[in-house]
């Protein structure tokens, strides 16, 4: 396992786990699952695990697992204040030690004001008193390094970078999102303060291995290298010195292999100009393709009146980057026949969603145009036609 320092000198690996995608047992975490994974990936050196109030689950399952295990004192953990929900100073101690009871330890390693979108959101918390706060806990030991997680523009980024003495930051940031959100001008604004830049979203949902387009996927079949489709993104993100941690949502212990071995290999300086000309070419394929660049991080859920706005997307590019019968196939199995209707004609328009999406999707207008795409009329009866015979009160 490489690693790369902190703002303090300490040592992260380059892989970090990103605790977001465990796999659910029913309507809970498969926690034994769970367990053999982080426990594969911190046998192989990784020693960051992020997770986040909000991921439902989570929280609970890495401190029962971390303390199952004995490895508190040998891990850094990463979560997040979730800022939306804080409205006075009182929430802020609430929220945070709720996440202490979750993760069943005494303090944080890293800790983040998480989804920032804009300045306004970050000004909100210094009104109603954060730097006070941040203050207290660091000099207590309950928090040791303080940060935001960002997904906005890569102006109001910088503004909110340079106005906090910050320990580390997290962006989303990948080849496909080079020039949007923080991107690599964020990214290199960050390095040259010294504050460590972690990474989500390095595979794009994994839109970067498993919704690659054929031209794509031959394409990196062709080359030389011998390398998957994750390897690449990640190596594309190791290659770049200004990275401190890379994020992934490893829940099968054949991923933890091949991230920790990627992990293991790459270093800054490895790509070489074919290696980024293929990357350009992979890049074109995948834009020709794409019709709504969301990446299922769901925060845009839960819908009001019950839209899977993710779920209607991923099926909607499915039809373009693979084919339209994959696309309805895909949606009839994930959307259209769970037992609580989801479709985006429930859609009442009130742009909640909009609000809350990190890559500023006109979530309203694509819910139309996928739903159109994804239920013609032959297809629109065969669903009503399916979902009463499958959802009838039985006698």
């Amino acid at each position: 396992m490489n690693y790369r320092e902190d703002k303090h000198g300490e040592k992260l690996s380059i892989l970090g786990y990103g605790c977001m995608r465990f796999t659910q047992n029913g309507n809970s975490i498969d926690i034994d699952k769970a367990e053999k994974e982080i426990m594969a990936a911190y046998n192989a050196g990784v020693n960051y695990f992020d997770t986040a109030y909000i991921y439902t689950g989570s929280e609970a399952a890495l401190g029962e697992i971390v303390e199952r295990n004995g490895i508190r004192d040998k891990i850094n953990i990463a979560t997040k204040l979730p800022q939306y929900l804080i409205g006075n100073r009182a929430a802020i101690d609430k929220y945070f030690n709720e996440e202490l009871s979750r993760l069943r330890t005494d303090h944080v390693d890293y800790y983040l004001m998480h989804h920032l979108t804009d300045v306004d959101m970050w000004n909100k918390l210094k009104t109603i008193g954060i730097e006070d706060w941040i203050k207290e806990k660091k000099a207590s030991g309950q928090i040791r390094n303080i940060g935001f997680s960002y997904h906005g523009n890569t102006e109001n980024f910088k503004i909110i970078l340079d106005d906090y003495d910050w320990d580390f930051c997290q962006i989303q940031y990948n080849y496909l999102d080079e020039v949007t959100q923080a991107g690599v001008s964020g990214l290199k604004a960050a390095a040259e303060k010294g504050i460590p830049v972690v990474i989500m979203e390095p595979l794009r949902g994994g839109k970067l291995v498993n919704m690659l387009p054929e031209k794509a996927v031959n394409a990196i079949k062709a080359s030389d290298r011998g390398w998957t489709p994750a390897e690449w993104a990640f190596r594309w993100l190791y290659n770049q010195p200004e990275v401190t941690v890379v994020l992934s949502g490893m829940n099968s212990l054949e991923m933890v292999e091949e991230n920790v071995k990627t992990a293991s290999e790459a270093r800054p300086g490895d790509f070489t100009e074919k290696d980024f000309a293929l990357l350009e070419e992979v890049k074109k394929a995948i834009k020709e393709k794409e019709k709504v660049g969301c990446t299922g991080c769901r925060y845009c859920m839960p819908c009001p009146k019950g839209v899977d706005i993710p779920g209607t997307f991923a099926c909607y590019n499915t039809m373009y980057t693979e084919n339209k019968s994959a696309g309805r196939f895909q949606y009839a199995q994930t959307v259209a026949l769970a037992k609580e209707p989801c479709f985006a004609s429930q859609c009442i328009e009130c742009g909640k969603c909009e609000k809350h999406c990190p890559q500023e999707i006109p979530i309203r207008e694509k819910l139309k145009e996928a739903d159109k795409a994804l239920r013609p009329l032959p297809f629109k009866i065969g669903i009503n036609i399916a979902r009463k015979y499958m959802f009838r009160k039985k006698k």
